[in-house]
This record gives structure tokens, sequence and C-alpha cells, in this order.
């Protein structure tokens, strides 16, 4: 019988995004099935198995709109050539089967940026031919009439769609993502204990890990006026161009010596496993992996309101939600994380509510909604 051919289009695959880990874990869950796996990008960086078709679809580009532009026709003029059974896509780009809407709706993320502008840099922002243009491809993608099924992440990012586009809420599937907890796990006393020796941080800190690059968007700098009147340790995990700047904030604080900036790693694992919580007071994320990362390795969670991740925490039970900007909640939040090694409730609480996001659940909600839709 017929192999079904199944496209995903993803402009450019980093082994350390998000969406192209969920594109990742998703293409491995699929290589069982009865389905020819293809995928659509500029360019392909990871690894791939043999039965995996990758279609490196590049046209030049000149700047922002031309890249997303050019691409945008280029992908769509090859599924098209390809007569692919299902395109499933993750850039706004209209004409496509499904779309995964894992970078949430772009107004609405702009919304939350003008937060932290000037009102004269808000005006711009949201007046910026770029940002007008992705709004513009993002809402013809959602009026296309080939469009049949949206996924998101969160119900938040669901909820946004309804309101903001008037899907019909049976077309839009919330499929979490999905964690290894087998490889994500608290660590031993011991094993914490030497990681933070190799660090510098004292054994009996309570230590909060922040990880994420970008940031402005994940919210880096009113994390550290969180911590700044506290007895905190913050470790930075990620990258940003305006590093200095946050570097300074810290320092004029007066809490330099307790955040530790340490750059990209290619395994957070450590870092999690020497922290006592996850500090992510993000201002637009739909569903950050690095939420589901510290849960399975029994963090509890200090995130926003505006982050999808919210939804995996219980109040006061493992972990804390309030607004982003909300320096007050954010530090008080933070002195209610205990230590792990006194007090370790809220991290088993926390482990244990991720405990159900396997890659097995994720790969089977795919499947039955590739089928529903070739049915």
């Amino acid at each position: 019988m017929k192999k079904h051919r199944l496209a995903i289009v993803r402009q450019k695959y980093r082994p350390d995004g998000g969406a192209e880990r969920f594109v990742s874990r998703a293409l491995s869950a699929l290589s069982n099935q009865d389905l020819e796996l293809n995928v659509i990008t500029r360019e392909w960086q990871g690894e791939k198995q043999d039965d995996w078709h990758i279609h490196i679809c590049n046209p030049r580009k000149w700047g922002r709109i031309s890249r997303e532009r050019g691409f945008a026709h280029a992908a769509r003029a090859l599924w098209q050539a390809e007569q692919f059974d299902i395109v499933q896509s993750h850039e706004r780009i209209p004409g496509c089967d499904i779309y995964r809407a894992g970078d949430g709706v772009h107004r609405r993320w702009l919304l939350q940026r003008t937060r932290v502008l000037p009102s004269w840099r808000s005006q711009l922002l949201m007046q910026d031919r770029y940002h007008r243009y992705v709004m513009g491809a993002e809402r013809e993608m959602y009026q296309a009439p080939e469009l049949k099924a949206v996924i998101c992440n969160a119900a938040m990012i669901k909820q946004e769609i309804i309101d903001d586009f008037g899907l019909a809420a049976d077309k839009i599937h919330v499929i979490y993502n999905s964690i290894d907890s087998g490889r994500f796990v608290p660590a031993q006393s011991a094993q914490r204990f030497a990681l933070r020796q190799q660090y510098g941080i004292p054994a009996d800190a309570v230590t909060l890990c922040f990880v994420g690059s970008g940031f402005e968007r994940k919210g880096l700098a009113a994390a550290i006026r969180a911590i700044a009147p506290t007895d905190r340790y913050l470790l930075v995990v990620g990258q940003d161009k305006a590093e200095k700047q946050y570097q300074a904030l810290a320092r004029t604080l007066g809490c330099s010596n307790r955040v530790l900036f340490c750059g990209v790693q290619k395994e957070t694992l450590p870092f999690y496993q020497m922290a006592d919580g996850l500090l992510l007071p993000t201002l637009y994320d739909p569903f950050p992996n690095v939420i589901l990362e510290a849960m399975a390795c029994g963090l509890p969670i200090i995130t926003s309101t505006t982050c999808g991740g919210a939804e995996f925490v219980e109040q006061n039970s493992n972990g804390f939600v309030c607004d982003a900007l909300d320096i007050q909640r954010l530090a008080e939040a933070a002195m209610a994380i205990p230590a792990l090694e006194k007090d370790n409730n809220m991290g088993k609480n926390a482990r244990h509510k991720v405990k159900e996001a396997t890659p097995e659940r994720l790969s089977g909600q795919l499947i039955s909604l590739y089928h529903t839709l070739l049915d």
C-alpha cells in the first residue's frame, strides 16, 4: 500500500530551537508510521534518518521581508509541484493544510513588547513594515480555504486565534510539547553539590535558573530586578547581543555577585540540576520547552500569565504565576521557592505534573489528527 506523503515546513532548522525540537521529536516518533516524511527548509543542520526526505528551498533574499516572502513563495511552489498529501507548516504561509502556531499570534507579542518600550518606539513598532507583513501573512493564512487544522501548544494561543481571526474552535487542536522524563531527572544531593562547586555557588544558596535566548522577550530584566532585593542566586543560560546591558543592570542593583551569566549551553540539564527553581517571567511565549524540562528535573516554576507554560503551573503547589512586569510578586515568588535539599514537595509536584507529556502521547495525537484529515 502506498505511503501517505507528509511535508513539514520550517524555514531554518536549528537543533536548539523550540519549534525545531518539536519537529525533530515528531519526525522521530512518526518514523514507524505508514508515512513518507518530507521536510521543506532553507537549511537543515540536525541529524536525520535515512528515510527522511529533505528538500532544500533557499531562494535569494535581500532583507527580512524578502526572506519571508521568498521562502513562502518557493516553499508553496515546491509542495504544490510535489502534491504532498498533507502539508504542515511551522511558518505563516497561506495554502498549507495544517499550521502549527508555535510562535503564537504576532500582534499579541507586539502588544506585550510595547509594555517595555517608550511610547514613540511602541508606535514605530506597530507600524514597522516587517511586522505589518508578518501580521498580513498570518491573517491571509488563517483565511485561506486550504487550511484544515491548526496545532497550538497552549490553550492560551487557541483562544487568541479564535478572538483575533474568528477561526472555528473545532479547527484548533491543543497538542502540548513532550519531554523525555527519563533524561531530564532531578539531581542527587552529591551531584548538585559538585555542580555548584564547579560554578562557585554556595551549597545552601537558593538558586533559580533562567533559560532562554532573546533576553527582552524572555523577561531577564524583570528576573534580575526580582532577585535583587532577595538573597537568591540566578543562573542565566542563553545569549543576547545586549548581554552587557543586563550585566550592568545587575551591577547597578547590587546583585551582580548573585547573577551568573553562563552563555549558551548545548546541554542545559546540569543547570537545572544545580538549581532550586526556574524563573522565566517572559513577556510572551506560547509554551517554552524549558518549562517542561525544568519541571521534569523537579523544579518549581515561576512564570507569567502571558506564557502558555503557565497552564502546567498550579499556584503554590508546583510554582507561581503572575504578570511579567510585577516585580514585587516575582520577588515574593522567588522567596517562596524552598531549597530542594530541605523541602522538595513543590519539585515533586512539578515532576508529577509532566509525567503524561511523553513523546508517545505527542505522536499519538499527531497521528490521530493526520488520519482524521486524510479520511
